[in-house]
């Protein structure tokens, strides 16, 4: 039976750590790239603009394979599928490193995406049909603190390689841990013998379905990762992807639904745990991701950190993870997986506003590091959970459908993050420094006494008063932005404090899960 493991003849703890190096790889990758855009933009000869492409394209061919990798693993083989996207990956990322020029750069993260893209659901559907359910907590915290690591430690080694060595490296990283990977899974890992059962229940490739959610996925990626840098729907460009990525998505799903042998089974999100499981790995990809951009962002543009110093101000929060994963993996088989869901978002939104009332310009590294933990705290506790709560009442037999799912709304959810990042705080530091302007007005005795000060001091430097007068200006300008821009990052910790609260009941309306009993499978 499924529901009490698949045995495939190796340790399953093996077969985890194994399936979590692919993982960790993959991860990384998504934001590896990210503090590498300047040099190799400029060792391409290319503009920041096109430049941006090179993260662009790979989580439009991430986002399109991963809700169809369930249909391709089944259609293929789990292990094959899931070989062949590792042997992809590496062979790519080694394209990718010894690209002449951006054209051919971009067509090779293409190509990564796509290998990419299968990885994650064949993994998570490997440890769900390996481990019983007793077991299968401690299996997804192995295999949950590469995906929360991962992302905390991407931009810092990037920063790092790029700086210590060249961009080329960033992509080269990926070799020996691919190659690694594909040799111990080809000894390891084997398919369940159900999968032939529902390979021969397949019917024709349902190519619509493929080529819907293919230009949905893609047209909305494009619109969350451009929209902010084309001004959203001030743009024509931004307006016709949103249009054709809402209807193809929606014309999707109506499409789907009638197929005996949909592509995507889309029914799944029907089912009273799985449905909210994904809302709810939505917002924890959006958090994870979102605050993983904003903390290093701010650090290093206020506070004046290097990418270096800004990774290790993360690093203990990533470290705190690590260290309590495996316990959560175990109370998941002991406590009610709800519970653990509602306080881990409670942990979150509380940390969330604890973050945002000491968010200023002054805060020391000990500071920052301490709220981060408090936010790593909060996100232990959910991935576990609610991949572990997200299967209960589905039948082995969707496993990979259903792994595909819940990984493309983790990583839909943290481009959603980060889009709403950049928007909030390109939009509300210009309200921010709208309104001080207004409470900082020519009649302000502040503002007047600031500024003789300063122009008596800039003078005593040896500048006339109008050139003191005009320094001390220029000042006092660049010190109300910054904070209106601090401002502004404290309005989206709030936002994501709110919306991580509206989850704590959503967990009470899931299906509740005997402690390490089988979940149900209707």
């Amino acid at each position: 039976m499924a529901e009490e493991g698949f045995h495939p003849g190796h340790n399953p703890w093996a077969i985890a750590l194994v399936v979590t190096l692919a993982t960790f790889m993959e991860v990384l990758d998504t934001s590896i790239a990210n503090v590498a855009l300047q040099h190799i933009a400029g060792s391409l000869s290319a503009g920041q603009d096109e430049s941006t492409w090179v993260l662009t394209s790979y989580l439009v061919s991430n986002a399109i394979v991963l809700p169809i990798s369930g249909y391709l693993a089944t259609r293929f083989g789990r292990k094959r599928f899931y070989m062949a996207s590792v042997g992809l990956f590496t062979v790519s990322s080694l394209l990718c490193g010894l690209a002449p020029n951006l054209p051919l750069l971009i067509l090779f993260r293409v190509l990564q995406g796509i290998g990419g893209g299968g990885l994650a659901p064949s993994e998570q559907s490997i440890l769900a049909d390996t481990f019983p359910p007793a077991k299968r907590g401690m299996a997804f915290a192995i295999y949950g603190m590469a995906v929360v690591l991962a992302p905390a430690m991407g931009p810092t080694l990037g920063g790092w390689i790029t700086d210590h060595y060249s961009w080329r490296w960033v992509f080269f990283i990926n070799i020996p841990v691919g190659v690694i990977s594909i040799v111990l899974s080809h000894r390891m890992i084997k398919d369940p013998p159900w999968l032939a059962t529902e390979r021969k229940k397949l019917g024709p490739v349902d190519l619509g379905g493929f080529a819907l959610v293919a230009i949905g996925l893609g047209a909305l990626e494009i619109v969350l990762d451009k929209g902010q840098r084309e001004d959203w729907f001030a743009s024509t460009y931004i307006t016709v992807f949103a249009v054709l990525a809402a209807v193809c998505l929606v014309t999707f799903v109506f499409y789907e639904l009638r197929r005996k042998n949909p592509i995507v089974d889309v029914r799944l999100v029907m089912n009273r745990n799985f449905g909210p499981a994904c809302l709810m790995m939505l917002v924890v990809g959006a958090t994870l991701f979102g605050t993983t951009v904003l903390l290093p962002q701010f650090v290093q543009t206020r506070l004046g950190y290097t990418a270096t110093l800004a990774g290790m101000a993360l690093s203990p929060g990533g470290i705190l993870i690590m260290v309590m994963m495996p316990f959560i993996g175990r109370l998941i088989a002991k406590v009610d997986g709800r519970k653990m869901i509602a306080f881990g978002f409670l942990c979150l939104a509380v940390s969330l506003l604890y973050t945002a009332n000491h968010f200023d310009m002054t805060m020391s590294f000990g500071v920052v590091t301490k709220l981060r933990m408090y936010q790593a705290a909060g996100l232990a506790f959910l991935f576990v959970p609610i991949s572990t709560v997200a299967y209960v009442g589905i039948p082995a037999s969707k496993y990979n459908n259903a792994s595909g799912l819940i990984n493309l709304a983790r990583n839909l959810g943290g481009d959603i993050g980060i889009a709403v990042i950049t928007t909030m705080l390109a939009r509300r530091t210009q309200i921010h420094q709208t309104d001080l302007s207004a409470h900082t007005g020519a009649a302000s005795h502040t503002l007047t006494a600031r500024l003789e000060g300063l122009t008596g001091v800039i003078m005593q430097a040896g500048h006339s008063h109008y050139e003191a007068s005009k320094r001390a200006t220029a000042v006092i300008a660049r010190e109300l932005y910054a904070q209106a821009e601090t401002l502004a990052y404290v309005d989206v910790l709030w936002l994501f404090a709110v919306v991580s609260g509206v989850m704590v009941p959503l967990a009470f309306l899931m299906r509740r899960q005997v402690a390490g009993a089988a979940p149900a499978a209707h």
